[in-house]
């Protein structure tokens, strides 16, 4: 197949794989693809409204936040939340309104760091922040779901009849998570706006009543704060404390990368455009300040009113309040009728947390993979993915034996890893543009986040572990993948300078010959030698003309590239057609089928063999692009052409 015919097939399954996804859901986030949105500058929505979309992963873990900051850090759970809250507002968001405008059509920090470090080491830290992003995307769907499950269970009208059954109903929620998108599934923003408004309201309602119980009884605030002191002394005993069990109340901070996934959807001004969507990048800083300011000012407020209001026994595994410490006080001051309500609003929020997080992994790996290389085809189909997901969702749900506090853990790590990214992505960015200030204090930040993982890690290694089987799953598969995919032609199209289309208008009659040439000083001697050696070598007749070719690897690391060709005449008799492309035997095979379909006439292709090993030639192709190209590019005209009588030639001599 020809490298026009090849563009063009690529086209028309990328426009079937959108109305596929469109059909099906698979966009990366709730409403869409953030590669195609479905909304343009214009016709967006205002931002407040797709806050709720990053809302049903960071307002949902209200949830189990409170009841896991019990946990943690006892009676220092509220001065714990409070450090939370600073590193939040001081680190973490000036670090996404940064990648906000950095990566304003919602590719995130991911992205940036792809960006800025290229070829191999770039692509493979890609790979590593994809199983981390994984390990995140994962256990929010299956954390979300036991919780799900914890606020069924624990419910008094349905506790004597769910008890004891918190793995079944968790697998059922994970198990119908894949069911709706294995049929198809396309959230709205307006069914988000509604979800989250709603449960923030009944939050505003139990937080209300539970500092007005703690105004009504002073004593406890007393009895804390004596309690307190006894445990730590003083303040600085209790910042420190609380500065070491931080790591473990940090899944509190997530939603900010997903902050910036949903940018595509936020409406931008009327001068907006895709190079400058200043708009857009305002709005999406407005969101994330202020879904920052909403989630911190109820960490704060629902520490607070749960570790005064609820006994410490409670909080344990088993306890009424574990995993649902904000329901245990719905239900205990607002009655059953509220409390059910409140229950029933937690569950909505929290499997849609987990649906948000299913429609992420779909549009992320195939993000990235494909453009790699690194993905099997079977990976591009939203179907075949779920199954996988939600498959890994099942061990994961046994492994943990569907325990909210027992995931927290990897949770947080998924997070952190995340955030981190972020920070050192912000950080290089503000020191290529030699901004000294932000470069520091971004540096700082990263410092901070780096700790905190570092800390988390050592305490709690279940996210490294599942992270690294992500990684390795992710490495091993995409690699394969690669490998069996190294002899695809991998040129989207081919693109001739106006010398280069007339020295192939000159073929229209005759074949073109084409010799590869590996340039070294380009002076008249290595040209005049290098045609001596290929007419006696292949017995080429002295009037046919030769045109050189010569390809420059660019990153070996690309796996699809547009191929440009530049022509040029050199010392004022040769003629020489100049390439660029991440691998030089798909080059060539793109050029050559490309001459074939302008001028109906099959090229000629001649080459010189290579000394060495031809399997370490063969590893050089497959990472630098290099290595055996004669026999390499046969195999690439072999696959893209399987009729012999249209292949172009090909000669070693």
């Amino acid at each position: 197949m020809s490298p026009e015919k090849a563009a063009q097939k690529a086209d028309a399954e990328r426009a079937q794989a959108q109305a596929q996804a469109q059909q099906d859901g698979e966009g990366g986030e709730p409403g869409g693809s953030a590669d195609h949105p479905g909304h343009s500058a214009h016709t967006g929505q205002p931002w407040w409204r797709v806050m709720c979309l990053t809302g049903l992963d960071y307002f949902s873990t209200l949830g189990y936040q409170p009841g896991i900051a019990a946990l943690a850090a006892g009676l220092l759970s509220p001065i714990a939340t409070i450090v939370l809250v600073l590193v939040t507002l001081l680190g973490a968001l000036p670090v996404y309104r940064r990648v906000a405008k950095e990566s304003p059509r919602g590719e995130g920090s991911i992205a940036m760091l792809e960006r800025l470090l290229p070829f191999w080491k770039g692509k493979l830290f890609v790979l590593a922040l994809l199983g981390f992003a994984a390990t995140d995307f994962i256990i929010t769907i299956t954390l979300s779901a036991a919780d799900a499950s914890a606020h069924l269970v624990e419910n008094p009208h349905l506790t004597s009849v769910l008890g004891g059954k918190q793995m079944v109903i968790t697998l059922i929620l994970v198990a119908l998570l894949g069911a709706v998108f294995l049929k198809g599934f396309s959230e709205a923003i307006g069914l988000a706006v509604g979800l989250v408004g709603i449960y923030l309201a009944l939050n505003v309602v139990v937080v209300a009543v539970g500092i007005w119980k703690i105004v009504q009884a002073p004593h406890v605030v007393t009895d804390w704060s004596n309690a307190l002191t006894a445990e730590h002394g003083n303040i600085f005993v209790m910042i420190g404390v609380s500065l070491v069990v931080f790591p473990k109340l940090a899944l509190g901070m997530s939603g900010f990368e997903t902050g910036v996934a949903v940018m595509p959807h936020i409406k931008g001004d009327a001068g907006d455009t895709e190079a400058s969507p200043v708009g857009r990048i305002r709005g999406t800083r407005k969101l994330l300040t202020t879904a920052a300011v909403i989630m911190s000012s109820f960490l704060i407020a629902t520490s607070f009113i749960c570790t005064l209001l609820i006994p410490a026994k409670e909080f344990e595994t088993g306890g009424d309040a574990n995993g649902r410490a904000l329901a245990y006080l719905a239900h205990e001051y607002l009655g059953g009728t509220f409390g059910s309500v409140y229950d029933l609003s937690t569950i909505a929020i929290l499997w849609f947390a987990g649906a948000s997080a299913m429609a992420g992994m779909l549009n992320l790996l195939p993000r990235y993979l494909p453009r790699y290389g690194m993905a099997p085809h079977w990976a591009r189909a939203v179907r075949p993915m779920v199954i996988v997901l939600t498959m890994i969702g099942f061990l994961i749900t046994w492994l943990f034996d569907a325990n909210v506090d027992a995931q927290g853990g990897a949770y947080a790590t998924g997070v952190l890893v995340l955030i981190s990214s972020a920070a050192i992505a912000v950080t290089i960015a503000a020191y290529k543009k030699r901004q000294r200030g932000w470069t520091i204090a971004f540096g700082i930040i990263a410092a901070v986040f780096l700790y905190t993982t570092v800390l988390n890690t050592m305490e709690r290694p279940d996210g490294v572990k599942i992270g690294a089987c992500f990684i390795a799953g992710i490495i091993l598969v995409s690699l394969l993948s690669r490998l069996k995919r190294a002899f695809e032609l991998r040129v989207t199209a081919v693109v001739l300078d106006e010398t280069a289309e007339r020295f192939i208008r000159d073929y229209a009659h005759r074949p073109l010959r084409l010799i590869a040439n590996e340039p070294t000083k380009r002076d008249v001697a290595e040209y005049r030698d290098k045609i001596r050696q290929i007419r006696a070598d292949n017995d080429i007749p002295g009037e046919d003309d030769l045109v050189f070719v010569e390809v420059t690897v660019d990153d070996a690391s690309d796996f699809e590239s547009e191929l440009t060709v530049r022509g040029e005449v050199l010392h004022g008799r040769y003629r020489v057609l100049t390439l660029e492309s991440s691998s030089i035997p798909n080059a060539i095979a793109a050029l050559a089928l490309t001459v074939r379909d302008r001028t109906g006439q099959r090229p000629h292709l001649y080459f010189e063999w290579t000394e060495g090993n031809p399997f370490a030639q063969f590893l050089r192709f497959f990472l630098f692009g290099q290595g055996e190209v004669a026999p390499v590019t046969r195999e690439v005209l072999r696959e893209a052409e399987p009729d012999r009588s249209r292949r172009p030639r090909v000669h070693v001599g």
